[in-house]
């Protein structure tokens, strides 16, 4: 009879190629990984991986034996978390991603309310880019992921909680910290300086800005939006900050103006994702309306800044 644990076992050794370290995370030894897939193995009649002293590959079989299992590991998951689900909202322990030009300036203002309101809740953050989140919620690594849309996010629901709009930074003694909006064509000549391949904030940004894709090519790839903030402070371009950042760019340097663009809103959206039958659908909206509260009262205290 094929176990779970035989499953887990096959997972880890897929996701990490390597029966040492699959076996590592699965707190066992080595040998008796080895011999829970060979009795999985055994049990299907199929080798699902080939081993030697160098690599470990998949079989095709093996391929989709996998993804099938994958699929079993996240319904036993959902299953369990439905039959929590009727208990106090955020009674249990949930893993949130977020994409990175979100997480640093959303969770200041959302965790003191958090913990004020379910000081018991524990909430692991993953930060990934975009297309790696919606692969782990997809394959139930994580319980759900914060992203911005639009993007494509097929075969997953999702639940929209705030919309923004992006803003050029500059310092106030460059002239174009005079003006009251600023134009797509003004931002290209200010030197923009946009984030690498895979941030959706720079592909929002392109498209917002009607800017040629393959001509505006980014050299920063492995840089962060807090990096080219810092450099366009020291007057060396301009760069896109989303509306949710403007705070607590405001509070770390008073010399700083933040200029609305021309190109009408909402740039971007931020929602929860999360799989068609995840069971604490309920959880994430209560998120969602938390984190949507705090974005408010954000707002309402840089408008009093102004």
């Amino acid at each position: 009879m094929i176990t779970l644990r035989q499953l887990e076992f096959a997972l880890a050794v897929a996701k990490h190629r390597h029966f040492k370290r699959a076996a590592e995370e699965c707190n066992i030894s080595q040998s008796a990984l080895s011999l829970g897939i060979a009795e999985l193995e055994k049990q299907l009649d199929t080798q699902i991986f080939e081993r030697n002293n160098k690599q470990v590959l998949i079989t095709p079989i093996g391929e989709e034996i996998l993804v099938r299992a994958q699929r079993v590991f996240s319904e036993i998951n959902d299953l369990t978390t439905r039959a929590q689900s009727h208990q106090t909202p955020l009674a249990y322990p949930m893993t949130v991603g977020m994409i990175p030009t979100i997480a640093p300036y959303l969770l200041p203002k959302v965790l003191p309310e958090l913990k004020a309101q379910y000081p018991n809740f524990r909430m692991t953050v993953v930060e990934q880019q975009t297309e790696r989140l919606i692969e782990q919620v997809r394959y139930g690594h994580i319980d759900t992921a914060i992203i911005a849309l639009p993007y494509a996010v097929d075969g997953l629901h999702t639940f929209e909680f705030w919309q923004e709009d992006f803003f050029a930074i500059f310092p106030k003694d460059n002239p174009l910290a005079e003006l009251e909006t600023i134009s797509s064509d003004q931002l290209s000549k200010a030197n923009l300086m946009l984030l690498g391949e895979g941030h959706c904030l720079t592909d929002h940004a392109l498209t917002v800005c009607s800017f040629d894709r393959d001509e505006f090519k980014s050299n920063f790839s492995e840089a962060s939006l807090n990096t080219l903030i810092q450099m366009a402070l020291a007057g060396m371009g301009t760069t896109l900050i989303p509306e949710m950042a403007l705070n607590q760019v405001h509070r770390q340097n008073n010399q700083v103006a933040t200029i609305p663009l021309t190109e009408e809103g909402p740039h971007r959206r931020i929602a929860f994702i999360t799989r068609l039958n995840y069971a604490r659908v309920d959880d994430v909206n209560l998120l969602g309306n938390i984190f949507k509260a705090a974005f408010e009262t954000d707002k309402k205290n840089l408008k009093s800044q102004a």
